[in-house]
């Protein structure tokens, strides 16, 4: 699989979130362990900075996405932890594969991630709306 899969878009995280989803991936692989092990690797890969110091446009924690994925599916996803879930309001959870593919990349970016049924898809970043502070 290593050898077919394309080169993996570099990715930031800012460090709050890059503990916090550390923590939360880890006491997830027991009961979802493809994609806790996802977000793991993902973490694991991600550049860590700052919070103010990312990139404007880089997924992070609370951030709206518009992607598009390679069957011409289009969505734009809140992305959150999962007790915020809420698919009917957009808010995709980053223990999903697809948010776990979201976190860290930047606008342009592609990346390939797997649904539950094991199809592989690949998704582009069209836009990045940072969190609103409160």
């Amino acid at each position: 699989m290593a050898a077919t899969r394309k080169k993996l878009p570099p990715i930031i995280i800012n460090a709050e979130d890059h503990k916090r989803l550390t923590a939360l991936a880890s006491s997830a692989l027991e009961r979802v362990p493809d994609v806790a092990e996802a977000l793991l690797f993902e973490l694991d890969r991600a550049r860590v900075g700052a919070p103010d110091a990312l990139p404007a446009d880089s997924v992070q924690m609370g951030s709206t996405v518009a992607f598009e994925a390679d069957n011409g599916f289009a969505k734009q996803v809140t992305l959150v932890y999962p007790g915020e879930a809420d698919i009917e309001a957009g808010r995709i959870s980053v223990l999903t594969p697809v948010g776990a593919a979201l976190i860290g990349l930047s606008v342009g970016q592609s990346i390939d991630w797997q649904d539950r049924s094991g199809k592989v898809h690949r998704m582009t970043i069209r836009s990045v709306t940072a969190k609103e502070s409160a």
